[in-house]
């Protein structure tokens, strides 16, 4: 078992597994008539565009885990409004509303998300510059990969003078929650969305003021 850089030839383990760990981190390739949609959002546009910041776990039975971060979380959005989402539209056309009628919700709200990408909010992109994904398949869970993982990329982010990173952890996915408070990440006190954050400025984990409420609120474009 290791952790690796991101190669090109590993886009199509991204999609898998991103899907695979898309229900709170069950398997939702049943929710999807596609089951490359939840990667296009959340996995598959970090190892294009920031391949870098894009590393693997693999063990005898190939990739089973991903960790995916973008240095700067507003130029990434801006680099997807411009190179990415114009030809993922192409691939997932907007539906009629009775073609939507028949999808799964959580399908509904993916090909929504593509049609008008949610934009982190301006304040959390300006404290919390970065932002990342860590997925890992139930195989690779629980053996103490996931803190190597993310110890891995917050290296990379701090070598290249991130500020701070953020990550959103869906409000059903309790093992994710209790993963990042283990971890020491802080969670806001905001209603209606999980998000941690971390300060890579300071050498030891710290509570910063995070007394704003608009931190959820979209900087823009959808």
């Amino acid at each position: 078992m290791r952790i690796r850089g991101y190669e090109p030839g590993d886009l199509d383990d991204l999609y898998r597994i991103c899907v695979q760990t898309a229900d709170s981190g069950r398997d939702a390739t049943p929710l999807f008539s596609d089951p490359r949609l939840p990667g296009e959002i959340y996995a598959a546009p970090y190892g294009i565009f920031e391949p870098d910041l894009a590393f693997v776990a693999e063990d005898a039975d190939g990739v089973g885990g991903y960790v995916l971060g973008a240095l700067d979380t507003a130029a990434f959005e801006d680099c997807l409004d411009r190179d990415w989402w114009p030809q993922v539209r192409l691939r997932h056309p907007e539906l009629r509303p009775d073609e939507a009628a028949g999808l799964s919700q959580s399908e509904q709200l993916i090909r929504q998300n593509i049609q008008q990408p949610w934009r982190a909010a301006e304040e959390l992109a300006r404290r919390f510059p970065s932002h990342l994904h860590i997925d890992l398949l139930p195989r690779l869970q629980g053996r103490g990969l996931g803190r190597r993982m993310m110890d891995v990329l917050i290296g990379a982010l701090r070598a290249r003078g991130s500020r701070g990173v953020h990550l959103f952890v869906s409000r059903t996915n309790d093992r994710a929650v209790s993963f990042y408070q283990r971890l020491g990440l802080t969670k806001l006190p905001i209603p209606d969305a999980t998000i941690f954050v971390l300060d890579l400025t300071e050498p030891d984990l710290t509570e910063p003021d995070l007394a704003e409420p608009d931190l959820t609120a979209p900087g823009g474009g959808g």
